[in-house]
Protein backbone atom coordinates (compact mmCIF):
# COMPACT_ATOMS: atom_id res chain seq x y z
CA UNK A 1 0.00 0.00 0.00
CA UNK A 2 1.46 3.37 -1.04
CA UNK A 3 1.96 6.20 1.44
CA UNK A 4 -0.70 8.24 -0.34
CA UNK A 5 -3.33 5.49 0.02
CA UNK A 6 -2.41 5.09 3.68
CA UNK A 7 -2.71 8.85 4.29
CA UNK A 8 -6.10 9.04 2.54
CA UNK A 9 -7.47 6.19 4.66
CA UNK A 10 -6.03 7.76 7.82
CA UNK A 11 -7.71 11.11 7.00
CA UNK A 12 -11.05 9.37 6.49
CA UNK A 13 -10.81 7.46 9.78
CA UNK A 14 -10.01 10.72 11.60
CA UNK A 15 -13.11 12.27 10.01
CA UNK A 16 -15.25 9.35 11.25
CA UNK A 17 -13.79 9.64 14.75
CA UNK A 18 -13.83 13.42 15.20
CA UNK A 19 -16.62 14.79 13.00
CA UNK A 20 -19.01 11.83 12.86
CA UNK A 21 -18.10 10.58 16.37
CA UNK A 22 -18.49 6.96 15.30
CA UNK A 23 -17.60 4.16 17.71
CA UNK A 24 -14.32 2.26 17.46
CA UNK A 25 -16.20 -0.78 16.17
CA UNK A 26 -17.85 1.23 13.37
CA UNK A 27 -14.76 2.96 12.00
CA UNK A 28 -12.77 -0.27 12.20
CA UNK A 29 -15.43 -1.83 9.97
CA UNK A 30 -14.93 1.01 7.49
CA UNK A 31 -11.18 0.49 7.66
CA UNK A 32 -11.54 -3.23 6.96
CA UNK A 33 -13.81 -2.63 3.93
CA UNK A 34 -11.49 -0.01 2.43
CA UNK A 35 -8.34 -2.08 2.98
CA UNK A 36 -10.10 -4.96 1.22
CA UNK A 37 -10.68 -2.66 -1.74
CA UNK A 38 -7.01 -1.66 -1.67
CA UNK A 39 -6.12 -5.35 -2.12
CA UNK A 40 -8.47 -5.44 -5.14
CA UNK A 41 -6.76 -2.34 -6.57
CA UNK A 42 -3.34 -3.98 -6.25
CA UNK A 43 -4.61 -7.10 -8.01
CA UNK A 44 -5.95 -4.95 -10.86
CA UNK A 45 -2.77 -2.89 -11.11
CA UNK A 46 -4.54 0.32 -10.05
CA UNK A 47 -2.09 2.73 -8.43
CA UNK A 48 -4.37 5.46 -7.05
CA UNK A 49 -7.98 6.05 -6.00
CA UNK A 50 -8.28 8.69 -8.74
CA UNK A 51 -7.72 5.99 -11.38
CA UNK A 52 -10.69 3.87 -10.23
CA UNK A 53 -13.60 4.02 -12.69
CA UNK A 54 -17.21 2.82 -12.63
CA UNK A 55 -16.19 -0.39 -14.43
CA UNK A 56 -13.69 -1.17 -11.64
CA UNK A 57 -16.35 -0.59 -8.99
CA UNK A 58 -18.68 -2.98 -10.84
CA UNK A 59 -15.90 -5.56 -11.09
CA UNK A 60 -15.29 -5.31 -7.33
CA UNK A 61 -19.04 -5.80 -6.72
CA UNK A 62 -19.06 -8.86 -8.98
CA UNK A 63 -16.21 -10.34 -6.96
CA UNK A 64 -18.21 -9.90 -3.75
CA UNK A 65 -21.16 -11.74 -5.31
CA UNK A 66 -18.89 -14.56 -6.50
CA UNK A 67 -17.72 -15.07 -2.93
CA UNK A 68 -21.40 -15.70 -2.07
CA UNK A 69 -21.42 -13.06 0.67
CA UNK A 70 -24.74 -12.10 2.23
CA UNK A 71 -26.54 -9.22 0.59
CA UNK A 72 -26.35 -7.16 3.77
CA UNK A 73 -22.55 -7.65 3.88
CA UNK A 74 -22.15 -6.62 0.24
CA UNK A 75 -24.33 -3.54 0.79
CA UNK A 76 -22.24 -2.51 3.79
CA UNK A 77 -18.96 -2.79 1.85
CA UNK A 78 -20.24 -0.80 -1.12
CA UNK A 79 -21.75 1.79 1.22
CA UNK A 80 -18.38 2.12 3.04
CA UNK A 81 -16.57 2.79 -0.25
CA UNK A 82 -19.22 5.22 -1.43
CA UNK A 83 -18.84 7.19 1.82
CA UNK A 84 -15.04 7.05 1.52
CA UNK A 85 -15.11 8.51 -1.99
CA UNK A 86 -17.67 11.13 -0.96
CA UNK A 87 -15.23 12.28 1.73
CA UNK A 88 -12.27 12.27 -0.70
CA UNK A 89 -14.32 14.29 -3.18
CA UNK A 90 -15.23 16.82 -0.50
CA UNK A 91 -11.56 17.16 0.43
CA UNK A 92 -10.65 17.49 -3.27
CA UNK A 93 -8.45 14.39 -3.21
CA UNK A 94 -10.43 12.87 -6.10
CA UNK A 95 -12.74 14.36 -8.74
CA UNK A 96 -15.36 11.61 -9.08
CA UNK A 97 -17.08 8.89 -7.06
CA UNK A 98 -17.07 5.62 -9.05
CA UNK A 99 -19.42 4.02 -6.50
CA UNK A 100 -22.15 6.66 -6.90
CA UNK A 101 -24.09 4.64 -9.47
CA UNK A 102 -23.32 1.14 -8.25
CA UNK A 103 -26.68 -0.36 -7.34
CA UNK A 104 -26.79 -1.98 -3.93
CA UNK A 105 -28.47 -5.40 -3.70
CA UNK A 106 -31.99 -5.20 -2.33
CA UNK A 107 -32.06 -5.72 1.40
CA UNK A 108 -33.80 -8.80 2.70
CA UNK A 109 -36.91 -7.79 4.62
CA UNK A 110 -36.70 -9.60 7.91
CA UNK A 111 -39.03 -8.89 10.77
CA UNK A 112 -37.23 -8.33 14.07
CA UNK A 113 -37.47 -11.27 16.46
CA UNK A 114 -39.26 -10.54 19.70
CA UNK A 115 -40.77 -12.28 22.71
CA UNK A 116 -44.48 -12.56 23.36
CA UNK A 117 -45.64 -11.16 26.70
CA UNK A 118 -46.10 -14.67 28.12
CA UNK A 119 -42.49 -15.52 27.23
CA UNK A 120 -41.25 -12.34 28.89
CA UNK A 121 -43.06 -13.36 32.09
CA UNK A 122 -41.41 -16.81 31.99
CA UNK A 123 -38.00 -15.15 31.66
CA UNK A 124 -38.76 -12.76 34.51
CA UNK A 125 -39.82 -15.67 36.72
CA UNK A 126 -36.47 -17.31 35.95
CA UNK A 127 -34.73 -14.25 37.43
CA UNK A 128 -36.38 -14.73 40.83
CA UNK A 129 -34.05 -15.48 43.72
CA UNK A 130 -32.60 -14.02 46.89
CA UNK A 131 -28.88 -13.98 46.06
CA UNK A 132 -27.09 -10.76 45.08
CA UNK A 133 -26.62 -12.06 41.53
CA UNK A 134 -30.32 -12.99 41.23
CA UNK A 135 -31.32 -9.50 42.34
CA UNK A 136 -28.86 -7.95 39.87
CA UNK A 137 -30.10 -10.14 37.01
CA UNK A 138 -33.72 -9.20 37.72
CA UNK A 139 -32.85 -5.49 37.68
CA UNK A 140 -30.84 -5.92 34.48
CA UNK A 141 -33.64 -7.74 32.67
CA UNK A 142 -36.36 -5.36 33.89
CA UNK A 143 -34.32 -2.34 32.76
CA UNK A 144 -33.47 -3.74 29.31
CA UNK A 145 -37.06 -4.76 28.65
CA UNK A 146 -38.52 -1.67 30.33
CA UNK A 147 -36.43 0.88 28.40
CA UNK A 148 -35.28 -0.78 25.16
CA UNK A 149 -31.75 0.58 25.61
CA UNK A 150 -28.83 -0.94 23.71
CA UNK A 151 -26.45 -3.33 25.48
CA UNK A 152 -23.59 -0.82 25.19
CA UNK A 153 -25.80 1.92 26.69
CA UNK A 154 -26.70 -0.39 29.57
CA UNK A 155 -23.06 -1.33 30.24
CA UNK A 156 -22.06 2.36 30.23
CA UNK A 157 -24.85 3.44 32.59
CA UNK A 158 -23.54 5.33 35.65
CA UNK A 159 -25.22 5.84 39.02
CA UNK A 160 -25.57 9.58 38.38
CA UNK A 161 -27.55 8.76 35.22
CA UNK A 162 -30.30 7.01 37.22
CA UNK A 163 -33.06 9.13 38.76
CA UNK A 164 -35.20 6.82 40.87
CA UNK A 165 -37.42 9.69 42.07
CA UNK A 166 -38.53 10.40 38.49
CA UNK A 167 -38.04 6.83 37.20
CA UNK A 168 -35.83 7.97 34.33
CA UNK A 169 -32.33 7.25 33.07
CA UNK A 170 -30.02 9.51 31.07
CA UNK A 171 -28.71 7.42 28.19
CA UNK A 172 -25.65 8.24 26.09
CA UNK A 173 -26.36 6.75 22.68
CA UNK A 174 -24.64 6.61 19.31
CA UNK A 175 -22.54 9.66 18.47
CA UNK A 176 -22.64 10.63 22.19
CA UNK A 177 -26.23 11.82 21.75
CA UNK A 178 -28.06 11.94 25.07
CA UNK A 179 -31.71 11.13 25.71
CA UNK A 180 -33.90 10.62 28.78
CA UNK A 181 -35.78 7.32 28.92
CA UNK A 182 -38.50 6.60 31.50
CA UNK A 183 -39.06 3.20 33.11
CA UNK A 184 -42.02 1.65 34.88
CA UNK A 185 -42.74 0.57 38.44
CA UNK A 186 -41.44 -2.99 38.02
CA UNK A 187 -38.07 -1.80 36.72
CA UNK A 188 -38.02 0.90 39.43
CA UNK A 189 -38.53 -1.59 42.25
CA UNK A 190 -36.01 -4.08 40.85
CA UNK A 191 -33.40 -1.38 40.24
CA UNK A 192 -33.90 0.21 43.66
CA UNK A 193 -33.54 -3.14 45.45
CA UNK A 194 -30.42 -3.94 43.44
CA UNK A 195 -28.71 -0.57 44.05
CA UNK A 196 -29.54 -0.54 47.77
CA UNK A 197 -28.92 -4.21 48.64
CA UNK A 198 -27.15 -6.23 45.96
CA UNK A 199 -24.71 -3.79 44.36
CA UNK A 200 -22.77 -2.95 47.59
CA UNK A 201 -22.32 -6.68 48.26
CA UNK A 202 -21.11 -7.39 44.73
CA UNK A 203 -18.59 -4.51 44.78
CA UNK A 204 -16.46 -6.35 47.37
CA UNK A 205 -14.83 -3.15 48.55
CA UNK A 206 -14.22 -1.71 45.08
CA UNK A 207 -15.36 1.81 44.22
CA UNK A 208 -16.68 2.82 40.81
CA UNK A 209 -19.88 4.38 39.51
CA UNK A 210 -21.02 1.80 36.93
CA UNK A 211 -24.56 0.72 37.74
CA UNK A 212 -24.18 -2.96 36.89
CA UNK A 213 -21.44 -4.96 38.59
CA UNK A 214 -20.06 -8.41 37.77
CA UNK A 215 -19.38 -11.18 40.31
CA UNK A 216 -15.81 -9.91 40.81
CA UNK A 217 -16.92 -6.37 41.66
CA UNK A 218 -15.92 -4.78 38.33
CA UNK A 219 -18.16 -3.06 35.81
CA UNK A 220 -20.34 -5.44 33.80
CA UNK A 221 -19.36 -5.52 30.10
CA UNK A 222 -21.64 -5.98 27.06
CA UNK A 223 -20.32 -9.54 26.73
CA UNK A 224 -21.11 -10.16 30.39
CA UNK A 225 -24.68 -8.94 29.87
CA UNK A 226 -25.14 -11.36 26.95
CA UNK A 227 -23.87 -14.27 29.05
CA UNK A 228 -26.31 -13.41 31.86
CA UNK A 229 -29.26 -13.29 29.45
CA UNK A 230 -28.30 -16.66 27.96
CA UNK A 231 -28.23 -18.18 31.45
CA UNK A 232 -31.70 -16.75 32.14
CA UNK A 233 -33.01 -18.43 28.97
CA UNK A 234 -31.43 -21.75 30.01
CA UNK A 235 -33.02 -21.47 33.45
CA UNK A 236 -36.40 -20.66 31.87
CA UNK A 237 -36.04 -23.70 29.58
CA UNK A 238 -37.02 -21.67 26.54
CA UNK A 239 -35.89 -22.90 23.14
CA UNK A 240 -35.46 -19.33 21.83
CA UNK A 241 -32.07 -17.69 21.89
CA UNK A 242 -31.91 -14.29 23.51
CA UNK A 243 -29.85 -11.17 22.98
CA UNK A 244 -30.05 -7.68 24.43
CA UNK A 245 -31.19 -6.48 21.00
CA UNK A 246 -34.06 -8.98 21.06
CA UNK A 247 -35.27 -7.33 24.26
CA UNK A 248 -34.99 -3.98 22.44
CA UNK A 249 -37.14 -5.41 19.63
CA UNK A 250 -39.63 -6.70 22.22
CA UNK A 251 -39.79 -3.32 23.97
CA UNK A 252 -40.62 -1.51 20.71
CA UNK A 253 -43.07 -4.17 19.48
CA UNK A 254 -45.05 -4.26 22.73
CA UNK A 255 -45.28 -0.45 22.85
CA UNK A 256 -46.61 -0.22 19.29
CA UNK A 257 -48.97 -3.17 19.72
CA UNK A 258 -50.46 -1.44 22.75
CA UNK A 259 -51.09 1.86 20.97
CA UNK A 260 -47.89 3.92 21.29
CA UNK A 261 -47.20 6.26 18.36
CA UNK A 262 -44.19 5.75 16.11
CA UNK A 263 -42.54 9.11 16.90
CA UNK A 264 -42.52 8.40 20.64
CA UNK A 265 -40.99 4.96 20.11
CA UNK A 266 -38.38 6.55 17.80
CA UNK A 267 -37.39 8.98 20.55
CA UNK A 268 -37.26 6.28 23.23
CA UNK A 269 -35.06 4.05 21.06
CA UNK A 270 -32.75 6.91 20.12
CA UNK A 271 -33.17 6.40 16.36
CA UNK A 272 -31.97 9.31 14.24
CA UNK A 273 -34.38 8.43 11.41
CA UNK A 274 -38.00 7.32 11.57
CA UNK A 275 -37.29 4.68 8.90
CA UNK A 276 -35.19 2.77 11.45
CA UNK A 277 -38.22 2.60 13.77
CA UNK A 278 -40.74 1.64 11.09
CA UNK A 279 -39.39 -1.91 11.00
CA UNK A 280 -41.25 -2.40 14.29
CA UNK A 281 -44.66 -1.61 12.82
CA UNK A 282 -45.25 -5.32 12.29
CA UNK A 283 -47.81 -6.77 14.68
CA UNK A 284 -48.32 -10.20 16.14
CA UNK A 285 -50.83 -12.62 14.65
CA UNK A 286 -52.88 -12.31 17.82
CA UNK A 287 -53.03 -8.54 17.43
CA UNK A 288 -54.00 -8.84 13.76
CA UNK A 289 -56.80 -11.27 14.63
CA UNK A 290 -57.99 -9.09 17.51
CA UNK A 291 -58.15 -6.01 15.26
CA UNK A 292 -59.94 -7.96 12.52
CA UNK A 293 -62.53 -9.42 14.92
CA UNK A 294 -63.18 -6.00 16.45
CA UNK A 295 -63.64 -4.05 13.22
CA UNK A 296 -64.74 -6.25 10.31
CA UNK A 297 -68.53 -6.31 9.86
CA UNK A 298 -68.55 -10.03 9.00
CA UNK A 299 -66.17 -11.13 11.74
Amino acid sequence: MSNKLTDQLHSFIEYLQIEKQYSTYTFEQYRHDIEEFYVFMKEQGIQSLEEVEYFDARLFLTGLHERKLMRATISKKISSLRSFYRFLNREEMVTANPFSFVNLPKKEQRLPKFFYEQEVQVLLDACDGDSSLDIRNKALFELLYGTGIRVSECANLQLKDVDLSLSTILVKGKGNKERYVPFGSFAHDALNTYIQQSRPALLKGQTHSSVFVNHRGGALTPRGIRLILNKIVEKASLTSKISPHMLRHTFATHLLNNGADLRTVQELLGHANLSATQVYTHVTKDQLRKTYMAHHPRA
